[in-house]
């Protein structure tokens, strides 16, 4: 191994570590029984985890989350997948204008988005409701489905769908037979991707939420004005959630790249 390939994953080891020593000690500290993450760690338990999982509203935080992410997800996939579907197939004025609108809300600070949610969804009654969550994160995650589809698409032939249509095949049944089945390893990653994300964002849903609170903002709650070992355990849930709707997403697209 040379000096520079050694040096390049000493890098990316310290990156690593970095960014997940955090983690790893919160995750530790869930199974500690001193109520302050301090060390030496003091004896191993799960009350924390009781603790936190025999609250009402920790299930209901739970539950609010499940829902919007899962229904998040399927809007902003098939809304990413229908954009980035349309710069695949069609040319027309403007498209670089079009697309960069398209990949605009990640780029927009998190409480800037949120205040413009807050305001927007007031307006039409959807302010507090979990239909106001799923809009506003479907509004975030859309831009991420809709690059995961499109790198998928680009790697389809496009002779593909005009040989269906030679064949006698409507658009519809070119693109139920060709071009989704092609997409699905696309669109099942850019499913979990945004669940992931949905599940995870506090910011937009700390502005909208209203009572109708999600994990994050439970989370904050829990923090506000104490030090509470309970959210080491739920932010270890949490993690690991997220983190595997992410690997199966990554591992899913990957893969069927590689068989391609």
């Amino acid at each position: 191994m040379s000096i520079a390939a050694f040096a390049f994953r000493l890098y990316l080891a310290a990156v690593f570590f970095f960014v997940f020593l955090p983690i790893g000690a919160s995750v530790v500290f869930s199974f500690n029984s001193d109520r302050f993450p301090t060390l030496p760690l003091a004896d191993f338990t799960v009350e924390w985890y009781a603790k936190a999982f025999s609250d009402d509203k920790i299930w209901d935080a739970f539950r609010n989350s499940v829902v919007v992410s899962l229904a998040a997800a399927a809007m902003s996939t098939f809304i990413g997948f229908s954009t980035a579907y349309t710069d695949f197939r069609y040319g027309f004025r403007f498209k670089a204008a079009y697309l960069a609108l398209a990949l605009l809300p990640p780029t927009i600070p998190l409480v800037i988005m949120g205040l413009a949610m807050l305001a927007w969804l007031s307006q039409i009654g959807l302010s507090g409701t979990l239909f106001g969550i799923i809009a506003a994160h479907t509004v975030l995650g859309a831009p991420f489905a809709m690059a995961v589809c499109r790198l998928r698409l680009h790697q389809m032939d496009r002779s593909l769908e005009a040989a269906a249509w030679n064949l006698g095949a409507s658009e519809w049944a070119a693109m139920r037979h060709v071009v989704l089945p092609f997409s699905a390893p696309a669109l099942i990653s850019a499913f979990c991707l945004t669940a992931a994300v949905s599940f995870d964002e506090f910011a937009v849903a700390w502005f909208v939420s209203g009572l109708n609170r999600t994990v994050p903002v439970a989370i904050l709650e829990i923090l506000q004005g104490n030090v509470d070992p309970q959210i080491n355990a739920i932010g270890t849930v949490v993690f690991i959630t997220s983190m595997t709707l992410v690997v199966i997403a990554q591992i899913i697209f990957m893969r069927r790249n590689r068989n391609g």
